[in-house]
């Protein structure tokens, strides 16, 4: 079942993955496709905020403080990144409630 991912989504890293550390960059093994994935800087903060049930608006609220980028161009970038692991089955997003 395909979710459109919004900005009042609930976003949380699959049950069905495996994830480390490894010096600053995240590195993935889906448990279900078999491949190895490899985040480095925001990609990977963008991990670590979504290890629990998150709001993609709180996400982009935490990479827009936190690095310099325009408001706009933050969360069309955030939506891209998670519409891909959504695609890759690493995100489950669920409505907002």
């Amino acid at each position: 079942m395909s979710h459109a991912i919004t900005l009042d989504s609930v976003v949380v890293a699959s049950p069905d993955q495996v994830s480390s550390d490894l010096a600053g960059e995240t590195v993935l093994l889906s448990m279900t496709s078999a491949k190895y994935y490899g985040f480095a800087g925001v990609g990977s903060r963008i991990w670590q905020l979504i290890a629990t049930a998150t709001p993609v608006r709180a996400v982009c609220d935490t990479i827009a403080a936190e690095y310099e980028v325009e408001r706009s161009e933050c969360e069309a970038d955030v939506l891209g990144f998670l519409e891909q692991c959504v695609k890759s089955g690493l995100v489950e997003v669920r409505s907002a409630t």
